[in-house]
């Protein structure tokens, strides 16, 4: 029985098929370790420079830990850029987005000599069909994540992810509520529903029809359906979105989601400029107002919602003049948190080729502005819940605390001796630090 270690990197997408790839190795005697092993596979990313660097590390680190061993990359690094993994002498075998589901089949005819090429990646932008890895469990301590799709079709300028993915393909509602019901069984009461590009699920249901390509509401069956039907499935108490399209919130989509019991009033609308400038140079395809419309339904809709947000600095052509139209917009906006990236080149998108690329040393002053003004947000925020009662789903301990999120994203800790993970407690919130810590104790 060989023994095989996965070093995953980049989101839960890719996380949750780590996952489903281990399963597929357990039932097919593998022997899935966190130790030294025979076969380490390694789940690259290539949203940034910085991911593709540390996938290369991890290549290396994997071979020096057992130099014996076989080595394989896959996922997106390795589709968008086999031929120069290919170079590396520390890898065996390199398999594209798509070779995932083949994993077994693939090792075995390694293994059996019977595929003798060392680069396995099919050509990703012509495949329609979503591929299921079948009902799989993924979890973060107390929460499941359940990818619903996979690709992209928006192609901002920056990114190489739809290349690496392909198309939009969406999961059969009926799979996807399987696993939901699976996972609630299980005692899990939390899942995130995760993909590529979440608010296109169902657009490339075969029976649907589209007067604009670009719409994201249109058609039989789309994320808030099966949003509304997740919400019927018993045992599960939350259900939380992942990163969603801001133009996929309008006000029928908001009415919608504020019948849904279960889910999760904190919301990820990736934003990536305040600039309308510099969003269209990204081919964002909204405007600031539009962006600002969308946040206003969800404040309106859900008092308690905490708004969550993706920042590109040092886009190429962003003059100091566009920053600082983005810092106060960032500043009225007020997000409780925001994560904050320097632009990285990616090759083959066209922001590659744009005029004017911005310095390392502009992007790490103007990254450092936006994140110290993420933290003044959060810490102002966590301030105002002071006094207040809230549930909180315990994940893990912490030296004598206790620790886990409520609904809406406060991450509390309470001082106690008893095991409380994966139960939901109710919490009176009585300290905020400066430090972002936010500390309650249990309502008897």
């Amino acid at each position: 029985m060989r023994k095989v270690h996965f070093i995953t990197l980049g989101c839960k997408t890719n996380q949750y098929e780590t996952n489903s790839m281990g399963q597929l190795l357990l039932n097919s005697n593998y022997e899935v370790t966190d130790g030294k092993a025979d076969i380490y596979i390694i789940n690259t990313c290539s949203v940034t420079n910085m991911a593709e660097r540390k996938s290369r590390e991890m290549i290396r680190r994997a071979k020096r830990d057992n130099p014996d061993s076989t080595v394989i990359a896959c996922g997106c690094y390795s589709q968008v850029a086999g031929k120069e993994l290919e170079k590396l002498e520390e890898i065996d075998l390199i398999i594209g987005t798509n070779e995932k589901n083949n994993l077994v089949t693939i090792l075995d005819n390694y293994f059996a000599k019977k595929e003798d090429k060392k680069l396995l990646v099919t050509d990703v932008m012509h495949d329609e069909e979503y591929l299921d890895f079948g009902s799989t469990t993924y979890t973060e301590l107390t929460r499941a994540i359940v990818k619903i799709q996979d690709g992209c079709d928006r192609f901002c300028s920056y990114c190489i992810i739809p290349y690496a993915r392909g198309k939009v393909r969406s999961r059969k509602p009926e799979s996807v509520i399987k696993e939901v019901e699976e996972i609630a069984k299980n005692g899990y009461k939390e899942i995130v529903i995760t993909g590529i590009h979440l608010a296109s699920y169902g657009k490339d249901f075969k029976d649907d029809t589209y007067n604009d390509k670009d719409d994201l509401h249109s058609g039989n069956y789309r994320l808030i359906d099966l949003l509304e039907e997740l919400n019927n499935v018993k045992g599960i108490e939350r259900i939380r979105l992942g990163s969603i399209e801001p133009k996929w919130v309008n006000k029928d989509i908001v009415d919608r989601l504020s019948k849904i019991e279960k889910i999760c009033h904190q919301f990820h609308l990736s934003l990536q400029s305040g600039c309308d400038k510099t969003l269209a140079r990204m081919n964002r395809r909204y405007t600031t107002k539009e962006f600002e419309e969308s946040v206003n339904l969800l404040r309106e809709a859900f008092p308690d919602v905490k708004l969550t947000t993706d920042v590109i600095v040092g886009f190429p052509g962003e003059t100091e003049e566009e920053f600082e139209e983005t810092y106060k917009f960032l500043e009225r906006i007020k997000f409780y948190k925001m994560h904050v990236f320097k632009y990285s080149i990616r090759s083959g998108t066209k922001a590659e080729k744009m005029p004017n690329q911005v310095s390392p040393e502009v992007k790490e002053t103007r990254s450092k502005k936006l994140l110290e003004l993420s933290d003044k947000n959060e810490y102002e925020y966590n301030k105002e819940e002071l006094g207040k009662e809230t549930l909180v789903l315990f994940e893990e301990r912490e030296g004598d605390f206790f620790k886990g999120h409520s609904a809406n994203y406060l991450y509390i800790k309470v001082k106690t001796d008893k095991d409380i993970q994966n139960k939901m407690l109710k919490i009176k919130i009585t300290e905020a630090k400066e430090n972002l810590d936010i500390i309650g104790e249990i309502v008897v």
